[in-house]
């Protein structure tokens, strides 16, 4: 990976931005500030965005940012473009932030702007009707021959897999079957069909069913579950067996174009939704953690307002390919976008230099590329099992406009790493909130949703604030000034996926939580110099 200095960040930043935030920037160890209370409801739905000395909350200072520094500070609107599965741009929330192609003629069928898409108004769909996809280690199989070594190969990861797919379908079956058992007691106990867990609580005498279905509807609340999030489990299982890992299934029929052949364009359509709702749910999700309404009580608070979303659908609900990456990333460069967000990823990647092509360029006309670490616990360093797209390339960074972000908890202790989140010393440059974020979903709804597909939107959201107050700065300057503004992350936190220990700069490059309010004294104060 390249390496830059301090000095080479301050001998980058020239913006001739007129705007200055003054302030001192925020610093730690803050050992003592994590937050001892549960959460408020406020609290839990817009921790992503709180701060760490004020709030107690490790969250990337955007309140305080507002509040203290941008006040009513106005700079210039900046297009993201969300690479995803799509979104419901007639969201309520998401009202007047849906970047428009004022250059085309909405539904007269012709390709006013000659970019080579035909009314595309809020972007394009590279997916077209497909909904469903394989797994690219599945397509990958069905190139070899059966029998062979790297079919079998295949085949055996494919049905490992499949079995504990069924294996989760059982126990959600019977979570669920609890779920109803217990409430169907309780009810009966009680003899009403409403109730507080309170009331059973204070219910007596208790017999030692009533106390195990207490102590199981408890659980049930705590963990945010409930009997349709259960059953969207179960569908997701299904899905996996069924279309994810089907070798009969082949959805790219329904595209029609040829995946294999860069140079085959005419596919798609303008239906930046896609063609069903529900299926825009992680990209609507991702749009309103960016640019949710951040004056209406919803309780689902955008990053910033003055933006522009430029939709691009072509993460399909199984593995992305390739091309459509690729295509979509060239697009958002080609139509004016100045951060792209990329919430995906996968295992393989079998036409990685068509993306990496398509970084290149994005680089080459200076847009800054945000790119979630993953969800596998992993260490994604040089000389371990990739995870796609990366600007990695024999263990060196082939652009300096890609920021890669793992994900951070509401924890401002050992766990505020995500338990799920990816990691690695040199492949990940930052963390960003990405536990249990509330935000906008298809159909006027919310939701919490973690991953690093939410730590990613959070950071591309911060990249867009720079850009919009420092228009000047490159895309390079303004990963520099996330990476080194970010707060450092507690002193020893654990390693996802174990209780082992481990240093933050062990975990990514900086070792640090992106910082908004930091961001913004750094931009500002391009000559004075702050320790890394």
């Amino acid at each position: 990976m390249k390496k830059y200095c301090l000095l080479t960040l301050i001998t980058l930043l020239f913006s001739c931005s007129t705007i200055k935030f003054v302030a001192e920037p925020l610093d730690v160890p803050l050992l003592f500030e994590n937050k001892k209370a549960p959460l408020s409801e406020t609290e839990k739905k817009q921790w992503h965005l709180m701060d760490l000395a004020i709030d107690s909350i490790p969250g990337m200072s955007v309140e305080r940012a507002y509040q203290e520094l941008i006040k009513d500070k106005l700079g210039e609107t900046v297009v993201v473009a969300v690479v995803d599965s799509g979104v419901d741009i007639n969201h309520p929330e998401l009202e007047g932030i849906i970047w428009v192609n004022q250059d085309e003629i909405p539904n007269n069928g012709l390709d006013d702007d000659n970019n080579g898409y035909v009314d595309d108004i809020n972007g394009w769909n590279f997916l077209g009707d497909c909904e469903q996809e394989n797994m690219e280690s599945v397509r990958l199989q069905k190139r070899e021959a059966p029998g062979s070594e790297e079919y079998e190969k295949f085949e055996e990861d494919r049905q490992k897999t499949i079995d504990g797919k069924r294996n989760e379908l059982s126990r959600i079956d019977e979570f669920i079957d609890k779920a109803f058992s217990s409430d169907s007691l309780i009810k009966a106990t009680l003899g009403k069909e409403e109730y507080t867990l309170e009331e059973v609580e204070n219910f007596s005498p208790k017999s030692f069913k009533i106390i195990d279905a207490l102590l199981f509807q408890r659980s049930f609340k705590e963990r945010g579950l409930g009997i349709e999030k259960m059953e969207s489990y179960r569908k997701n299982a299904l899905t996996s067996i069924e279309k994810h890992y089907n070798l009969d299934f082949n959805p790219r029929a329904i595209v029609g174009d040829d995946p294999d052949n860069i140079n085959d364009r005419g596919y798609g359509d303008p239906n930046v939704i896609g063609p069903v709702l529900e299926g825009a749910d992680h990209g609507t999700h991702v749009t309103g953690i960016i640019a949710s309404n951040r004056s209406d009580a919803s309780g689902s608070k955008g990053v910033l307002n003055n933006v522009k979303i430029m939709v691009l659908r072509a993460v399909p609900d199984g593995d992305e390919y390739d091309k459509d990456v690729a295509l979509a990333i060239r697009y958002a460069v080609d139509n004016g976008a100045k951060v792209i967000n990329t919430s995906f990823g996968k295992a393989y990647s079998p036409h990685v230099e068509w993306v990496w092509d398509a970084l290149r360029h994005a680089e080459k006309n200076d847009v800054l590329i945000v790119n979630a670490a993953g969800n596998s616990s992993a260490d994604i360093d040089p000389g371990n099992k990739k995870t796609f797209i990366t600007d990695e390339k024999d263990g060196e960074e082939i652009v300096s406009n890609f920021l890669t972000v793992g994900a951070s908890s509401f924890s401002y202790d050992e766990e505020q790493v995500a338990v799920f989140s990816n990691y690695g010393k040199v492949s990940v440059d930052l963390f960003a909130p990405g536990d249990k974020i509330w935000s906008s979903t298809p159909g006027e709804k919310f939701d919490y949703h973690s991953g690093t597909s939410m730590a990613a939107p959070n950071a591309s959201a911060a990249a867009a604030v720079i850009r919009s107050f420092f228009p000047k700065l490159s895309a390079i300057d303004v990963k520099l000034i996330l990476m080194q503004s970010g707060l450092p992350l507690f002193d020893r936190v654990n390693l996802p996926g174990s209780d082992e220990l481990s240093s933050p700069k062990k975990l990514s490059k900086s070792g640090k939580l992106i910082n908004l309010y930091n961001a913004l004294i750094y931009a500002s104060n391009k000559t004075k110099l702050y320790d890394p």
